[in-house]
Parts: structure tokens; sequence; C-alpha cells
């Protein structure tokens, strides 16, 4: 969907911009580039410039050299998944200039697997797809940027502080209707939510299910702050106590953490006919002493799913568009605890102890 807003001019120099880059698998290469060249015809019909990108933890294991790699060809990688823009130009007529846009992380391959053939590049089950700032595309964290008009998501005007939270709110539209979908296995009417971690993806996940009239608890290591503030704000319940503490026994828990105690806890916990899903990666490289047989005991003879989630396709960001248009905006803004200018982008990406750190490359 699109939105009439004011129009646009391109800021900065023509024929370069200032781009956040990295050398992908080499560490501590992070660095500001002012003269990167102009995004190139062949990325999109869609020119947008930048107003912002949020920080999360993918960057941080990018810049720390685990993983990440560059468009074909090319030496350094843009960085930067989580997007907010206006657009300046689109001869399609799919959107407008002036529109507030976001861009779509992940692309499908180009075989395509079954699953993107249909638009479902979030199942991609070859592993060839492409995602901006990750994965063989040029990410956002640069001054102007292009995309396809269907990797697009138009939003509304009133969201220009806060549309750059579109992207995680994406990650937990899906998990929401992959929980459907397995809930619909049998009659199901959940009533109450654990969601295990209160950044940003748990703090989303417990909004949309505060918009889903739910009885909501979310559970976090933090005593006191603003994490609690937030989630009282959406009339949920906040816990410290470690998961098997709890005195209830939740129909659904959105596990965001992945902390492997938490993980497990989570699936010992989850009532009969309960559903967990998975959003947090768990590091690996610790072993811990657990009975699996009481934990499948307790899966098989109480009728309970567990499944991971991750990613989205262009029909959860636009469930997502919805969900954060139909919230508190003063709420959203209160997530974005950090606000950086693109010339302290260092700062950003170290900024520790926030809910969200966003680099604002105009407002």
């Amino acid at each position: 969907m699109a939105f009439s807003a004011r129009p646009v001019a391109a800021r900065g120099r023509i024929g370069q911009v200032r781009a956040v880059t990295v050398a992908p698998q080499t560490p501590d290469s992070l660095r500001l580039v002012t003269d990167f060249p102009e995004p190139p015809n062949e990325e999109g019909a869609v020119l947008v410039e930048a107003l912002a990108v949020g920080i999360c933890g993918t960057d941080q294991e990018i810049i720390a050299g685990h993983y990440g790699s560059p468009v074909a060809g090319a030496d350094s990688l843009v960085l930067g998944h989580e997007s907010l823009g206006r657009v300046i130009e689109d001869p399609t007529g799919t959107l407008h200039p002036g529109d507030l846009v976001a861009g779509i992380v992940r692309h499908p391959d180009p075989v395509p697997c079954p699953h993107c053939a249909i638009g479902e590049w979030d199942m991609c089950s070859n592993g060839l797809f492409t995602e901006h700032g990750i994965k063989g595309l040029d990410g956002f964290a640069r001054e102007r940027w292009r995309i396809p008009p269907r990797f697009a998501v138009g939003l509304d005007p009133a969201l220009a502080r806060v549309g750059v939270l579109l992207e995680p709110t994406s990650v937990v539209a899906k998990a929401w209707d992959h929980i459907d979908r397995v809930g619909a296995r049998a009659e199901w009417f959940p009533q109450t939510v654990l969601v295990t971690g209160a950044g940003p993806i748990g703090l989303l996940a417990a909004l949309l299910a505060s918009q889903r009239g739910l009885t909501v608890h979310v559970l976090d290591r933090e005593v006191g702050g603003p994490k609690s503030v937030l989630v009282g704000a959406l009339g949920a319940h906040y816990h410290t106590v470690p998961v098997n503490n709890l005195d209830f026994q939740p129909d659904i828990i959105l596990e965001c953490t992945g902390a492997p105690t938490v993980v497990l806890d989570a699936m010992c916990k989850v009532g009969p006919n309960g559903v967990v899903c998975l959003t947090g990666v768990s590091s690996g490289g610790r072993t811990i002493d657990f009975d699996a047989g009481a934990l499948n005991r307790a899966l098989v003879l109480e009728n309970n799913a567990v499944f991971g989630s991750v990613n989205a396709n262009r029909r959860h960001w636009d469930l997502a568009a919805t969900a954060l248009t139909n919230a508190d905006h003063r709420w959203l803004d209160s997530l974005i605890t950090k606000r950086v200018p693109v010339e302290s982008y260092a700062e950003a990406y170290a900024a520790t102890g926030q809910i969200k750190t966003i680099i604002e490359f105009a407002q």
C-alpha cells in the first residue's frame, strides 16, 4: 500500500552518497564512505532518500566478521537491513515522490526454489536468496538506495519517526501468522501468551499479542527500567523470575532470547495443546545437562508444537505495516532509545544498554 506525502528532492552530491560499509568477514572494518557510488538503476526502479536505519544483533555479528557477503564482484558491503526512507522517484507509478517507504530485506533466489517461486522467499529451501545489508545485496545505510516496487512497502505518513521498526515487526507478524496456522490443527482458543525477552522483537511480539486481545506476559532479566514501563503500557504483565517459577501455563510462548536454558524451559512450560515459536537464535557451543526424554514425553502427551521462525515475506510486511499504523505511536517511539546522526555511526554501532538504536540520515 502507498500513502500520499510531500514531494522530496535528493540531498547530497549527485553521483556519490555517504554509506556505512564493512569488508565482509573482516573484523572491525566498519567505516563511513563519503564517496560511495549512486545506486545503479539495476537495483530497482524506486529511488529512495534514506531517513533512518535500525541496528540489531545481526549487524554486530557482521561487523565482528562472523558472516556477511558483498554484491558479486565487490569487496565491501553496505550495512543496514532495517530501513526507512522517502521516495524520490518511481517511474512505474507504484509509489509517488514523498511516500514513506521501507525496503523488504530478503529477495528470492534466481533458480527459484518452490517457495521463492510463489513469493514465500522467507521459506527459501535452497539458500540462494539474497538479503540487503547481509548477503549479496547492499543495504540501506546509505543516503540513497533503489529497490524494485514489489519489495517496497508504503507506510502511513504518521509513522515518519517510527517506521524504521517495520522490519522487526514483520518478523513477529510472520511468527504470529504461523502460530495461527499451527493452532488451526484443532479447535483452539488460546487466552494467555508468554513472551521471553523484552528486546525489540519481544516487545513488538507483545504488542501484536495485545492487539489480538490476549492476556500478555513478558519475561526479561532487567529489573525496573524502560522495559517494564513499556510492557505495562500495553496492559501486559512483566516478570523477572525464571520461566519455571511462573505460576501459570501459557497457551502460546514466543521465545525471543535464544538463550538455551530459556528455550528448553519454554518448551517444558507451555500448556496442553500449546504452541512454542522460537525466534531467538542461540550462539551454540554450550552444553546443558537436560532430560530430553521428559521433554519428549511432555510434548507428545500434551499435543504441544514447537517451531522456528525467521524473516518474512511481502504479506507479513503488509501485516506489520497495519500493526504499526494501529499501534500507539508514542509507545513505538519509546522503543527507540537512541537516535544517532550518520556522522556518529561508530557510536551508534557501539551503543549498549539500549532497546533500539537507529542511525538518522535525514529528518
